[in-house]
């Protein structure tokens, strides 16, 4: 093992030997291994030159060994020091690769583009070209179109295009938001809310997304990403999926007011479905749901099937969660 600190497998074997004996002839040596007497003066010698073994004073054919803390651990240290230089250049020419490929492969699926000019052209364009659906985080405070200018967005539902718009709290501080989206509602948008969004986001189609980066106070700065189809559009998609799943629906009242869906919602239930649905969210079987309301165990399962066709959910979990949201208990 001592080749890792510059010794020959033949020097190790002497070396080890002279630290055994303390002092030692080529002829002690010769006769303690398998070398000749001239190998292994040769071979003390070398561990003299490196400085691994001593001449005695008096002889130049006896040799005493260099303690291996002293000899051996400076050597150690400055490997250890140039490995861990290799090491550290090799993480260097590891993530220099690793960006590289990155750049390589998404070099086709995201383009940035600059200026808000840009990003408003980019976002009619979107909207012209959607044939299904728009998917839209809406935040406060917009950064290239305003809400009252996007008539691209009327023409698409004219079109029959689906509209859904995520819309935070913050964005109906602005004392005209009430109006943007009643607007928009009446016209088959389909609003929720929540409380906030991590950032503003259209999806069309769920092929191409546009989402601003870091906001800039000079227009001709701001810079967008145009995202086409990858595993980041697919990340994106699903990151709209989960807030529009937590979403409050937005409701349009005839007076023109929104309206969050909750008790008086139509089509929330009522009367022993309600008193189901709460001792579901408590925990009880469908058997003790049963006895409890004096019905069957198949007439529990089925009323919760259409609960939860209702909510339009697919599992019990998200029924009960879908409930107390929606103040169905």
């Amino acid at each position: 093992m001592l080749e890792t600190v510059g010794l020959t497998a033949d020097e190790s074997e002497v070396y080890r030997l002279l630290v055994a004996t303390g002092t030692a002839s080529a002829q002690d040596i010769s006769g303690r291994s398998d070398l000749d007497v001239v190998t292994a003066r040769l071979l003390l010698r070398a561990l003299e030159h490196k400085g691994l073994a001593s001449a005695a004073e008096d002889s130049s054919e006896w040799f005493t060994a260099v303690p291996p803390q002293v000899a051996l651990m400076p050597r150690l240290q400055r490997h250890f020091d140039a490995l861990e230089q290799t090491r550290a250049a090799v993480y260097e020419l590891a993530e220099t690769h690793r960006r590289s490929a990155w750049a390589r492969s998404t070099g086709e699926a995201v383009e940035i583009i600059t200026g808000a000019a840009a990003l408003r052209q980019h976002l009619r364009q979107l909207q012209h070209g959607t044939d299904r659906e728009m998917m839209w985080f809406v935040k406060a405070q917009y950064v290239a179109m305003s809400p009252e200018s996007n008539q691209e967005e009327f023409d698409a539902l004219g079109r029959g295009v689906l509209y859904r718009a995520l819309y935070e709290q913050a964005y109906f501080d602005d004392p005209d938001a009430v109006d943007y989206v009643v607007k928009g509602v009446r016209a088959r948008e389909v609003a929720r809310a929540v409380p906030l969004l991590p950032l503003r986001m259209a999806i069309a189609d769920r092929s191409v997304a546009i989402l601003p980066l870091a906001a800039s106070g000079n227009p001709r700065e701001l810079r967008a990403a145009v995202v086409r189809e990858s595993s980041l559009l697919d990340a994106l998609i699903a990151l709209f999926e989960h807030y529009w799943e937590i979403g409050a629906p937005l409701r349009v009242t005839e007076e023109g007011q929104i309206g969050r869906a909750g008790t008086t919602d139509a089509a929330s239930p009522v009367g022993e479905d309600r008193h189901l649905l709460s001792l579901m969210v408590a925990g009880m079987t469908d058997e003790a749901i049963a006895g409890q309301l004096r019905v069957s165990k198949r007439t529990i399962q089925r009323r919760i099937q259409g609960l939860m066709s209702l909510a339009g959910v697919a599992t019990r979990m998200q029924l009960g969660w879908h409930a107390a949201r929606r103040d169905w208990l």
